[in-house]
């Protein structure tokens, strides 16, 4: 094995000062993780007040936890960048949150089809302009991967995810696939681009 030198930016509060942990200002990352999943539970309760129980549990830890990770990665390593908790936990721009409520978007897509995705045979159709897109963001995802394994920077494929999640938010608005009127040859076409985008976020994140 061959050592390689990485070099990391800083981490900086909201005032834009750095945090030093030599300096005792820095909460241990245990401490750090306990906060975001009770923020997290917060934003649960603001959001789908009716999700309690152990799934809100479990919900606000992929969550709360999530943002943390992705917050870290998705900022060019080598440089500075502002821990927010607001920012890191939003449901908008690129975060975590975001990301995983597209993914659960599409899956709500897919159970509401009724139909077995695994016998989803016909080819896939790239008529309107969202479609296009959506598949052209789709197959960047090897790529995306590769410039990660290559150049060791994960914000890249961060960037890549957000965009492909921008993509189908624009497919899923233009596009309806489970509406009255759709054909069945058009709406197995469009469920299969959602396969494949829950299948890229799911492995990408």
């Amino acid at each position: 094995h061959s050592a390689v030198h990485v070099n990391f930016g800083s981490v900086l509060d909201t005032d834009g000062k750095v945090l030093k942990s030599r300096e005792g200002e820095v909460i241990k990352l245990f401490d750090l993780l306990l906060e975001a999943v009770t923020r997290a539970k917060a934003a649960i309760d603001e959001k789908n007040p009716d999700l309690q129980g152990e799934e809100r549990e479990r919900v606000a830890r992929i969550v709360g936890i999530g943002a943390v990770k992705y917050a870290d990665l998705s900022t060019e390593r080598t440089k500075d960048y502002v821990f927010d908790w607001d920012i890191m936990l939003s449901f908008e721009g690129n975060t975590a949150p975001y990301l995983q409520y597209a993914n659960t978007r599409v899956r709500s897509v897919l159970e509401k089809s009724g139909i077995d995705l695994s016998r989803l045979t016909e080819p896939v159709m790239l008529v309107e302009d969202t479609e296009l897109r959506l598949a052209r963001a789709l197959i960047w995802f090897a790529d995306a991967i590769d410039s990660v394994v290559d150049n060791g920077f994960p914000h890249v494929l961060c960037a890549y995810l957000y965009e492909l999640s921008r993509q189908f938010t624009r497919f899923y608005e233009s596009c309806p696939v489970n509406k009255e009127g759709v054909s069945e040859e058009v709406k197995a076409s469009r469920l299969k681009l959602c396969v494949a985008t829950s299948n890229v976020l799911e492995v990408g994140l």
